[in-house]
C-alpha cells in the first residue's frame, strides 16, 4: 500500500500545470508579437490615408478640368463651386470628398491656367513638409 501511495504522489507531481516563469515567458512573447503587429498596422493605415488622399486630390484635379471645359477655360474660385450641380448638369463632385483622408479640406490656388489641390498632410496642418499637392 505504502508503494502506491508514493506511486499517486509522484503521478500528481508529474501532471502538474505550468510553472509560474513559463507563463510569464509566453505571455512576454504574446505582448512583444502584439507590439509589432500594431505598429504594422499603423503603418499601413497611415499609407492608405497617403494614397487616398492623393487619388481624392487628382479627382478634384479632374472635376477642376472639366468645370473649365464647360465655363469657357475658367476654373473654379473654391472647391465647393465642384459640388454645386446647375439645372443643366449635377456638381462635379459630393460634398464629402472635398476633405482628405485625415478631415481637413483641401485648398485651391489659381496661378494663371494652372491649379494647385493641397492637402495638409498628416499633421492637419499647410506648409509642413508633409502636405500632399498634384
Amino acid at each position: 500500500m505504502n508503494n502506491t501511495r508514493k506511486e499517486q504522489e509522484q503521478n500528481r507531481k508529474r501532471r502538474g500545470g505550468f510553472t509560474l516563469v513559463e507563463l510569464l515567458v509566453v505571455i512576454t512573447i504574446l505582448g512583444i508579437l502584439a507590439a509589432v503587429a500594431v505598429q504594422n498596422v499603423i503603418q499601413h493605415v497611415e499609407t492608405a490615408r497617403i494614397e487616398a488622399t492623393r487619388l481624392s486630390i487628382a479627382e478634384i484635379e479632374k472635376a477642376c478640368q472639366i468645370y473649365s471645359m464647360k465655363h469657357n477655360g475658367k476654373f473654379p474660385d473654391t472647391i465647393e463651386a465642384l459640388t454645386q450641380s446647375t439645372d443643366n448638369s449635377e456638381s462635379l463632385l459630393k460634398e464629402g470628398n472635398i476633405t482628405d483622408a485625415w478631415g481637413v479640406q483641401f485648398t485651391l490656388t489659381k496661378s494663371g491656367k494652372k491649379i494647385k489641390i493641397t492637402s495638409a498632410g498628416p499633421d492637419g496642418e499647410f506648409g509642413g513638409a508633409d502636405d500632399l499637392t498634384n
